[in-house]
């Protein structure tokens, strides 16, 4: 069964999924349904994989400023490279996030069909490591993903890879984070109150305080996965599918507690999207005479990743 963390987000393990794979996705489908967000272990991805990850975003972070401007791209919604400190503002919000980042993409082969609409990476020269090091942390979390679509497809009554042409070759985005130290109070926090854009976002390096769920109660409630866990939490675009049935659920990342403003705080979430020409049309199932249909006009998932890229101002 699953255990609870904090009020209720489930706290499961994936690798329950191959024993009992009807049990664990209604643990994490109840639990999506209810706040959104779910925590998980024994995702997959290994230890000394997300130590390289990390350690190779923190020595670029900790580049002069020039040199880590030379990578930022304007007018490309920061999909891939750098992007600096004080641009991404949360939807609505007035003030921009305490937080400087880095986008991997997908790699694709020359004269592939969405060329157009993903760019090719850049790679910051001064990190040898930094390539090869994104790059497979990149598979590992897609990997982790499908098996959590799975688990979301049953849990919804489809088949179990309803989910795979669905994001096969998915616009998805490894983000590098690093939120700077906090020096005082004022009106900008690490992150805004949002919701995430894509299917569902698969997140390392919460353990450091500060992400918090917003409960349909109107209180925030506080995500804290042990070290080496997932925060997962359902995107826009699955809430969009299910008419509602999953939640986008919207959070935040808080400034930190006096005695930690010192510190930098960095973590490395992974959105995955379904492929930018999937239209998201909601399932039949999810429509009955209680829940119409939210969403009758379909849209492809590029023409809704630009949409709301405008309104956080990336674009």
């Amino acid at each position: 069964m699953a255990t609870l963390v904090d009020k209720g987000v489930a706290a499961v393990s994936l690798a329950a999924y191959e024993r009992d794979p009807t049990a664990f996705s209604q643990e994490l489908g109840d639990s999506f349904k209810r706040y959104g967000f779910a925590v998980v272990a024994d995702h997959g991805i290994p230890a000394d994989l997300i130590a390289r990850a990390e350690n190779a975003a923190k020595a670029f972070f900790a580049l002069p400023v020039e040199v880590k401007a030379q990578y930022h791209i304007p007018g490309t919604g920061g999909a891939r490279g750098y992007t600096p400190f004080g641009i991404e503002t949360a939807k609505d919000a007035k003030a921009f996030d305490l937080k400087e980042f880095w986008h991997v993409g997908r790699e694709l082969p020359a004269g592939h069909r969405f060329e157009r609409v993903m760019k090719p990476n850049l790679w910051p020269a001064e990190i040898a490591e930094f390539r090869d090091t994104q790059l497979e942390l990149f598979a590992a979390f897609e990997e982790a993903g499908r098996k959590l679509l799975s688990a979301v497809a049953l849990y919804l009554d489809l088949p179990a890879d309803w989910f795979d042409d669905k994001v096969e070759d998915g616009n998805s985005v490894l983000r590098l984070l690093h939120y700077p130290p906090v020096p005082q109070d004022g009106p900008n926090i690490r992150a805004g109150a949002h919701e995430d854009i894509n299917t569902i976002t698969l997140l390392l390096g919460a353990e450091e305080a500060g992400l918090q769920l917003l409960d349909t109660s109107g209180e925030w409630i506080a995500v804290s996965p042990k070290p080496g866990e997932l925060a997962i939490n359902v995107g826009d675009m699955l809430q969009r599918l299910t008419n509602n049935v999953l939640r986008s659920t919207t959070h935040r990342v808080l400034n930190p507690a006096p005695e930690r403003r010192g510190y930098s705080r960095y973590s490395m979430p992974f959105f995955l999207h379904f492929r930018p020409d999937f239209l998201i049309e909601t399932l039949p199932s999810c429509i009955s005479a209680d829940r119409p249909d939210l969403y009758p006009d379909p849209i492809t998932a590029d023409d809704y990743l630009w949409q709301r890229l405008r309104e956080i101002k990336l674009v």
